[in-house]
């Protein structure tokens, strides 16, 4: 008889296809139905859930969500997290150099420019500019004017610049 002799036992009426289902079940996680039974009950009492609620964890999709999710975790670390943790360590290492070394600074007295110094040298500098603009422009369009179309007997065809090597060097350096 056993441990069971013990108890008292009630019957419950369900299908069959069920309490198959359910006895398979049974053997898997406990010695009894009732152990089985009690143990579910227990689950979900035990975690405020109704056997209706919807966890999230059914399907295939939430489970590649879930491992999309920890891979865009693992690319963050990876390639944000780590390097910049190495950058503050090189920061944090250099500036305790600089405060072993203890020299000291000199600041010299700033040069005082007049207004009108500091517009001649924008203006200088905005010319400057405007000059390699205007010859960049120049370049491009000697460029554009060396392109040929090439129709192709085989696929589609292809654009052919006519220009010597010193000319494209000469190009390069200027760039």
């Amino acid at each position: 008889m056993g441990e069971f002799s013990k108890y008292h036992f009630s019957a419950i009426n369900v299908k069959k296809k069920v309490a198959l289902r359910f006895r398979k079940f049974s053997k898997e996680i406990s010695k009894s139905n009732t152990e089985a039974l009690e143990a579910m009950l227990n689950f979900f009492h035990w975690n405020s859930l109704h056997p209706n609620d919807d966890l999230g964890v059914k399907n295939d999709g939430t489970k590649k969500r879930i491992n999309a999710l920890i891979a865009i975790v693992k690319n963050i670390e990876k390639h944000q997290t780590k390097p910049t943790t190495a950058m503050l360590q090189t920061l944090f290492e250099e500036t305790t150099n600089l405060e072993k070394e203890e020299e000291s600074f000199d600041f010299e007295t700033p040069n005082v420019i007049t207004e009108n110094e500091e517009l001649d040298y924008y203006r200088k500098e905005y010319f400057k500019v405007k000059e390699n603009y205007t010859a960049l422009q120049q370049d491009m369009q000697h460029i554009l004017n060396k392109i040929q179309y090439v129709k192709s007997n085989f696929g589609s065809g292809y654009f052919k610049v006519e220009m010597d090597r010193t000319t494209l060097e000469a190009l390069k350096k200027k760039i």
